[in-house]
């Protein structure tokens, strides 16, 4: 019989410790088919740092560096400036990247680096014990703010593509989403075009994926991706914030 699926090469045989129903597995899937695609994993690098993603060393067969926590774009930045063939990516969460990681991310934009980020934001903290993120919505409970974020105290939940989009060292930003087929597609182009973006030489570019958290959330996973549809996508909306053609 004909296959009808197949592990991408560029994964390795190995099950994930991450929850049930959690989107990362859905993310690593697609980084993997694209580097199977576009031929990238003898070349490639990718930097992980502290966060539920820790151990993604483990599930793609190619080179992969460890960084500290939120240091993954300086890391990615030394990476690609000592070996300008490679392609490299970051993969990283929100409180990673939002928070502890603020300064790596927007400069490493700014200088308009030629890498590649995989920004999974799924507005919480999820490996060290579900508090608060930057992106956490207004009133979305958490371990350090059990009653709902309140605004006044904690600020407004931060938008960092949008953020970034303002910075003319930024070549492709786009955010999709993973709570649906249709939108797995769509996310899997955004994916592609970053890529293919880095290939050409052309800068910095980043997509941003809506996930889920149903441990930490206190939701069954198919609860979970409703709630992404039904609360994230109003604050964080979907789609390509700058393309190459536009900053050309």
């Amino acid at each position: 019989m004909k296959p009808v699926f197949t592990r991408p090469r560029a994964l390795t045989d190995r099950a994930t410790h991450y929850c049930p129903g959690c989107i990362h597995g859905v993310a690593h899937r697609m980084i993997a088919d694209l580097m199977d695609d576009m031929d990238l994993a003898d070349r490639a690098v990718g930097i992980s740092p502290v966060g539920c993603a820790v151990f993604a060393y483990d599930y793609f067969d190619c080179d992969f560096q460890q960084a500290a926590h939120g240091r993954a774009p300086a890391v990615a930045t030394g990476v690609k400036r000592a070996v300008p063939d490679a392609f490299v990516f970051a993969y990283q969460g929100d409180g990673d990247l939002a928070s502890i990681g603020t300064a790596e991310i927007v400069h490493a934009a700014s200088r308009g680096e030629n890498i590649t980020v995989v920004f999974v934001n799924n507005a919480i903290y999820g490996m060290t014990g579900g508090q608060m993120a930057p992106t956490t919505l207004e009133g979305q409970k958490t371990t350090t703010s059990p009653s709902g974020r309140n605004l006044k105290t904690t600020g407004h939940p931060m938008r960092m593509t949008e953020m970034l989009a303002t910075l003319p060292g930024v070549a492709y930003l786009a955010r999709g989403s993973c709570h649906d087929i249709r939108s797995i597609r769509t996310t899997e182009k955004y994916l592609r075009k970053a890529f293919e973006t880095q290939e050409r030489g052309e800068g910095f570019s980043m997509v941003e994926i809506l996930s889920n958290c149903p441990t930490n959330w206190g939701m069954s996973p198919v609860e979970s991706l409703k709630w992404i549809e039904e609360n994230m996508i109003p604050y964080y909306p979907l789609g390509e914030f700058r393309t190459p053609e536009e900053v050309e």
